[in-house]
């Protein structure tokens, strides 16, 4: 499978522009909204990249129906999911599958869309949501996220 290691940390937050400040001087990280990803699911979301973090947060007037609010309720802020990068995701999601381990959705962005909203860093970037948060107290998902070599 040729797992190449933690691509980013997904935290749940309550507030995102605090939390987006409080990373910044916390470690430095400098963010980027991403808002597109999110919207369907009723949630903000800022990534960086630099620091390997995501924040996820409601949406105003969708913090009891997005994709974070149930965790928010019951676990408070904290870590929502772990992206494990690998070289070919392909051969992981079958070994995940073939555990017993279920997808609940995925993403392959075209490299238009990469181009677009990820500021062109990526030349490959997929993504597969696995149903752990019952095994490992948070989900995982496993990706194929290539940087682009300028």
């Amino acid at each position: 499978m040729n797992l190449r290691g933690i691509n980013r940390v997904i935290v749940a937050v309550r507030d995102m522009e605090k939390s987006k400040r409080h990373y910044a001087e916390l470690i430095g990280a400098n963010f980027n909204d991403a808002d597109w990803t999110g919207e369907k699911y009723g949630i903000n979301v800022a990534i960086s990249w630099n620091a390997g973090i995501e924040l996820c947060a409601p949406m105003k007037g969708r913090e009891n129906d997005s994709a974070v609010s149930q965790f928010l309720n019951t676990k408070g802020e904290g870590i929502l999911n772990v992206v494990f990068n690998y070289h070919d995701v392909a051969r992981a999601l079958i070994n995940a599958k073939s555990i017993g381990v279920q997808c609940s959705h995925s993403l392959d962005y075209t490299q238009e869309e990469i181009d677009a909203h990820l500021d062109a860093l990526f030349s490959k970037y997929e993504e597969h949501v696995l149903n752990t948060s019952g095994d490992c107290g948070f989900s995982i998902t496993i990706a194929q996220i290539t940087e682009k070599h300028l």
